[in-house]
């Protein structure tokens, strides 16, 4: 049997578990904050995030969950 594993974000990347970005409003539910903040975060590299080809901003659902399950919360500044 093996023992635990040091975790880490790649071992959550969306494409292994196969779940959709996430949508900045996702994002602010599931940190409990407002959708702007999410954005703000994005903005100022606190949270890793794309654009869609059509413009729009996306969340890899895989890192965002392992932050939020480290209890991380991007510092406010």
């Amino acid at each position: 049997m093996e023992g635990p594993r040091n975790v880490t974000p790649g071992d959550f990347s969306s494409a292994e578990i196969h779940e959709p970005p996430m949508t900045p409003s996702e994002v602010a539910t599931l940190f409990r904050v407002d959708a702007k903040t999410v954005t703000r975060w994005a903005d100022e590299r606190r949270l890793p995030s794309f654009r869609t080809p059509g413009g729009h901003r996306r969340f890899p659902a895989g890192e965002v969950r392992f932050l939020r399950f480290q209890n991380f919360t991007p510092a406010t500044g």
